[in-house]
């Protein structure tokens, strides 16, 4: 393996692991205030115990995201050093406010966790509030800074080196409305859904459990109005695209051609020698209208880069096929859901929802990990955007196959660490009798 695949592969690995506890950081502390201002309202001892069992594997899942995390910010200086040579003047500054939101976010998460009791019951959701808010503008600064490799700005290229630095104007960058917005409700559609799909599939073994009912309550209350938001985020991504990053945009349709009234690719496989996508649905003016609103409208095919800046596309376009259907498949399951609670049926009794709602479960986490492979890969070969060649930015030191197997074995230790703490902790279900109880109409 080359030391630039290698490298690759290590940063990809890393990143992949550490994103899934990033999004559950963002999700997982609305959850847990959520429940914690309903049992302020209603005195309920369930909305109180799940309120402290998120609060323990949002504390799980913050510990294992800070080394993961940790390790990130170590492997940029490592592994691509003349990146962060270049970059680092630019975009320090949404790294150094993450790194605030960061602490932010320790400070009052401990608060939290050991402020029960020992606070006012106002005092202590505020802190939850705070946590929550933190943990969301902390993936925002990070979502930022990548958002600017996609689209650099904020300064001028002068002997092939950056000058007249301007950081605010980096961090608004073209791409960073968009991104933040996609990757915010991906998070919580993610998450709400997560727990969500988890109590579906325990309330259907156990019916009568109050418990699985207000946890499915509740996620489904975060994650649903986030999964029917994303198309519409997506709509602004795919638009944004069209105009700052066409490459990916073609590389993510297999559009190998510049046409007008380019339609919309369902599947399929990209064949390169052929220059077609093979086995493929087409709906036509589709992708005209995704891209610029106008089913007339040119989009720009992958004929106007030069084959060695193409990224890969039988992944990009496969990557982004596996994300736009799932989160097609979440809005739909999340639409039922939501008229479900609407319409107060009892959640306990929809048996084929509860099956939709457990089968859409972990969609939310292979769609992120899908949408950040079109993110990264469909950029490829830059590290940023026609500015630095990823094989110009690595690292010259040897040696990485090992640290790459080396950092995989921990990760699957850390992996299944953190699995066997949430299910001990968060997942499995409390025993109280009293807490089973009859139906009623809202399900809740």
């Amino acid at each position: 393996m080359s030391d630039l695949l290698a490298a690759r592969f290590q940063m990809a690995m890393s990143l992949a692991f550490h994103i899934l506890f990033a999004v559950v950081g963002i999700g997982m502390p609305l959850l847990m205030v959520a429940a914690e201002r309903r049992w302020l309202q209603t005195g309920d001892p369930i909305d109180r115990e799940l309120a402290q069992r998120w609060a323990r594997g949002t504390a799980i899942l913050f510990a294992v995201g800070a080394v993961s995390g940790t390790v990130l910010s170590f492997e940029l200086g490592l592994l691509w050093p003349w990146f962060m040579e270049f970059a680092g003047p630019i975009i320090g500054m949404p790294f150094s406010l993450e790194g605030f939101a960061f602490f932010t976010e320790a400070i009052f998460l401990g608060i939290y966790l050991y402020g029960w009791d020992r606070i006012s019951p106002r005092a202590h959701l505020y802190a939850g509030g705070l946590v929550a808010l933190s943990g969301m503008i902390s993936g925002v600064f990070v979502v930022i800074a990548n958002a600017w490799m996609n689209t650099p700005t904020g300064f001028d290229l002068v002997a092939g080196r950056p000058a007249h630095l301007q950081p605010l104007a980096a961090m608004a960058n073209p791409a960073a409305l968009q991104q933040t917005l996609h990757m915010t409700l991906a998070a919580y559609a993610a998450t709400g859904l997560a727990v969500a799909g988890i109590h579906a599939l325990l309330l259907l073994r156990d019916p009568l459990n109050g418990f699985h009912r207000r946890a499915l309550t509740l996620g489904l209350l975060v994650g649903a109005p986030a999964a029917l938001l994303q198309p519409l985020s997506g709509d602004l991504s795919a638009r944004n695209l069209a105009e700052y990053q066409p490459t990916k945009l073609a590389a993510a349709e297999a559009l190998f051609e510049t046409r007008a009234e380019a339609p919309l690719t369902i599947g399929g496989w990209p064949d390169l020698a052929a220059r077609r996508t093979r086995f493929a649905i087409e709906v036509p003016y589709g992708l005209s209208l995704l891209a610029h609103h106008d089913p007339q409208a040119v989009v720009a095919g992958l004929d106007q880069t030069p084959e060695a800046d193409w990224p890969n596309v039988p992944v990009v376009h496969l990557a982004f096929q596996v994300m736009v259907g799932l989160g097609t498949a979440m809005a739909l399951v999340a639409a039922w859901g939501l008229w479900a609670l609407a319409t107060r049926r009892n959640l306990a009794e929809q048996r084929w929802l509860l099956r939709a709602i457990a089968a859409a479960g972990p969609l939310g986490f292979v769609a992120i990990e899908a949408g950040w492979t079109v993110t990264e890969v469909g950029r490829q070969p830059w590290i940023i955007q026609g500015i630095l060649r990823t094989s110009d930015a690595v690292t010259p030191m040897p040696g990485l196959t090992w640290t790459f197997a080396g950092f995989t074995a921990l990760y699957l230790f850390l992996g299944l660490v953190v699995a066997w703490l949430l299910y001990a902790q968060v997942i499995r279900s409390p025993r109280h009798t009293d807490w089973h109880r009859l139906y009623h109409p809202t399900g809740g």
